[in-house]
């Protein structure tokens, strides 16, 4: 007879790759079911994004069969609860588990883009997502998303009157760009940019979210420093091209959140645009701005590398059309997006384990 104990002996060898410790100290295996030769439990993942879930299901089921039964039968059953690091009593969008900026040292390098497309890989997977446009000066997410004519609606919760986020592709939104004419410039002073910001957390219904991400304006100026401030950041995801006038902007960047004052953690880095292929020869990568720029900067500063992103049109026409690549199964920005959402919800988790990581 096969018991439960034996069960979870086994498993107790069976190592989180990331966190450094086995799946039963970390509590991560529930519904142990035993019928004869039949075995069957569930594993909670930190991410449903993990990327190493196929390499966990796979050792736990040797574990059994190589420590247990040779001819058992065994079923992993795969669920999710996002870990945190917050504070949950925290009134300050309590429901929300982890808040990740998304940030750049110039214009032009692909941000909100990769933003769009990493927060709707994340809620691909199973997660609860929501993004903010914090672009405050040029807001473009309503046209990646394609709800830029969309109105916002107003609930009351608590006495308090909130902005419903308009949602899309799993994505809950809000951008300034929805309390604007489109056709106006947004000509505002620090001050009230920073207002503009703090209204977009604080006067929104999240709700319950796993993510939420942030679209910075580039470089470092009052937004970054009221983000700061104001808003408990799990970390920053940096995003930059390879070329070199790229990552100057991007070492100044990263300085900025590594200043004493401000000390948020640089979740890592990811390329963009980091080769090309021409559709008729897929097989040749044709690296226009360099090669490996952002992967050696990423080791210089010992922060992880997220992964790159190639120049594809398909992934430009996509945010212009409203129909982010991501969405695209069949595309050739599909995995290498899906890829890095996985590595930066892993990067997350790994995080959220630090006992030394304090957010409030």
């Amino acid at each position: 007879m096969i018991t439960k104990e034996q069960v979870l002996e086994a498993l107790s060898h069976v190592e989180e790759p990331d966190l450094k410790k086995d799946l039963v100290t970390l509590n991560m295996i529930s519904d142990v079911e035993i019928d004869g030769k039949n075995v069957s439990f569930t594993v909670i993942l930190t991410t449903p994004a993990c990327p190493l879930k196929e390499l966990i299901s796979n050792a736990c089921r040797n574990a059994i069969i190589h420590m247990v039964d040779a001819e058992a039968i065994v079923t992993v059953n795969m669920t999710a609860r996002v870990t945190t690091q917050r504070n949950q009593g925290n009134d300050f969008l309590k429901g929300v588990k982890n808040i990740i900026a998304v940030s750049s040292g110039k214009g032009g390098v692909g941000k909100s883009t990769v933003a769009a497309n990493l927060a709707i890989a994340m809620a691909q997977t199973g997660a609860r997502v929501g993004l903010i446009d914090a672009d405050i000066y040029g807001p473009s997410q309503p046209i990646m998303f394609g709800v830029e004519h969309e109105q916002l609606f107003i609930t009351e919760r608590d006495g308090m009157q909130l902005m419903v986020p308009v949602e899309k592709y799993g994505v809950k939104l809000l951008s300034i760009g929805f309390l604007t004419d489109p056709a106006q410039a947004i000509v505002w002073r620090g001050p009230m940019a920073a207002k503009a910001l703090r209204q977009l957390f604080s006067d929104g219904d999240w709700g319950e979210l796993d993510y939420l991400f942030i679209d910075l304006p580039p470089g470092t100026g009052d937004v970054h420093l009221t983000l700061a401030a104001s808003v408990p950041l799990t970390g920053a995801v940096v995003v930059s091209t390879p070329q070199q006038v790229a990552l100057a902007d991007t070492l100044k960047g990263i300085g900025m959140f590594r200043m004493e004052q401000i000390n948020i953690p640089i979740i890592g880095i990811i390329e963009n645009m980091a080769y090309f292929t021409p559709r008729e020869l897929p097989d040749n990568k044709y690296y226009l701005f360099g090669k490996d720029g952002c992967k050696k900067l990423a080791t210089e500063l010992n922060i992880p590398f997220l992964g790159e992103l190639p120049l594809i049109q398909s992934i430009c026409e996509g945010g212009d059309q409203g129909y982010p690549a991501i969405l695209d199964e069949q595309g050739p920005a599909y995995l290498p997006l899906l890829t890095i959402a996985g590595n930066v919800a892993q990067q997350i988790a790994i995080r959220n384990a630090q006992p030394a990581a304090v957010n409030s």
